[in-house]
């Protein structure tokens, strides 16, 4: 009898201790735009102290290796990740390849609504979800105050054709040598730019199934950043610079205008690493005159939990408290939180009302870039194409042909 009593006791104790035991996840995040590094580990540190069954290991990539990274781990199975930050982009994608978890029933109904819808795209496909969205973003317009009120301009424009008009009377008084900056590298911030232009000429990429954005708004979209280069008043190296390199221009005084994510707002206004600090103006991304009042793409990025994962549970867990409002409000200046009721909040509008009224309106435009499973090869199809046309090799309405030919193939 008093055997089976041990042998009890030293089963139950064997059970306590396999359930007490700590759980590390491994998480995957991006190392530039959006929430910083150090944004993301004292997140962290709050769910460990929350959670001290729950340990977090934390990796950061640069976002041009994200996708790869995720895809490469996914033959990994219980030894990849268990969390992974993924672009709006990529998860029909990942649901085709099964690589990310059906999270839709973990969802609760009510938040349907306390989520910007813009938002909820950034999670689905084929009508299930596969993770929280997390950053809700879309480039903005920057502008330097300070230039502006010298160049005799009260207002920033509205529309792109007024953006033109605007830069061309800043060069003219010799405030700056370009006075707009972009990033248009060979990368998907050169895709996100194209986007924001083809949206506020009423373009779309596909029209029935097939390629339609060598017409329209798509082929005015790249015509007008063919001639933004043509006339002097973008700076050529725009052709070769991501957003870091548009937000250090910009910070140095050396642009009166910027398309760029959220998170340059509260850069550029640091004067630590900032020369223009108090003079950045930020409006949401201009229109096309007769078309749209302003424009808008959806950069938002979600966290999802790889098919995988050995800890689904914790890993929902730790995603349910990065995705919630307390946590975005607390860290709401480099990125704006998903739930509309957080715009009303104190923490999140001290000292940076402009960007919230402007996100008021860019959140309910974001126009969406193709959702195919090919997309990554479509981008990269459309980068090469969209270069062709900015460094001169070819016209605008050539390299968009050329796409939407080699294009038709993916839908």
């Amino acid at each position: 009898m008093n055997r089976m009593i041990l042998g009890l006791s030293l089963l139950l104790s064997s059970l306590s201790t396999v359930y007490a035991a700590p759980v590390t996840l491994h998480a995957l995040f991006m190392k530039q735009a959006a929430y910083s590094e150090a944004n993301i580990k004292d997140m962290t540190k709050a769910f460990e102290a929350k959670n001290p069954g729950v340990k977090i290991n934390l990796e950061f990539v640069p976002y041009e290796g994200l996708h790869d990274k995720i895809v490469s781990s996914a033959s990994a199975g219980s030894n990849g990740y268990d969390v992974v930050l993924f672009d709006v982009i990529w998860p029909t994608e990942f649901a085709k390849n099964g690589f990310l978890t059906d999270v839709t029933s973990r969802i609760p109904a009510a938040d349907n609504t306390r989520v910007f819808s813009g938002a909820w795209t950034t999670v689905t496909a084929d009508g299930k979800r596969y993770g929280m969205p997390w950053i809700l973003d879309t480039k903005y317009l920057f502008y330097n105050k300070d230039m502006l009120k010298k160049a005799g301009i009260a207002a920033p424009p509205k529309t792109w054709e007024e953006l033109q008009k605007q830069a061309a009377i800043i060069k003219a008084k010799k405030l700056v040598e370009y006075p707009i900056v972009w990033s248009w590298s060979q990368a998907e911030a050169l895709i996100c730019d194209y986007t924001t232009l083809l949206s506020a000429y009423g373009g779309q990429f596909y029209t029935g199934g097939k390629p339609a954005f060598n017409t329209g708004g798509g082929l005015k979209a790249l015509q007008y950043m063919t001639g933004s280069l043509k006339s002097g008043l973008s700076n050529p190296n725009s052709t070769e610079y991501l957003e870091e390199d548009v937000r250090k221009v910009f910070s140095d005084g050396k642009a009166a205008f910027a398309l760029n994510w959220t998170y340059m707002y509260a850069m550029a206004n640091d004067p630590k690493q900032s020369k223009v600090a108090g003079n950045v103006g930020i409006v949401p991304a201009p229109g096309a005159a007769g078309v749209s009042q302003a424009s808008a793409m959806n950069g938002s990025m979600g966290l999802g939990i790889p098919t995988g994962s050995p800890h689904k549970d914790e890993a929902w867990k730790f995603i349910q408290y990065l995705t919630s409002a307390p946590a975005q409000e607390q860290f709401a200046t480099l990125s704006l939180p998903i739930w509309k009721a957080s715009y009303s909040k104190p923490a999140v509008v001290k000292g940076q009302a402009d960007l919230v009224k402007a996100a008021n309106t860019s959140l309910n435009l974001m126009f969406p870039r193709p959702t195919i499973a090919q997309y990554p090869q479509l981008s990269t199809l459309l980068q090469t194409s969209l270069q062709r046309a900015l460094l001169g090799s070819q016209t605008p309405a050539q390299a968009l042909d050329s796409a939407a030919k080699a294009a038709s193939r993916f839908r």
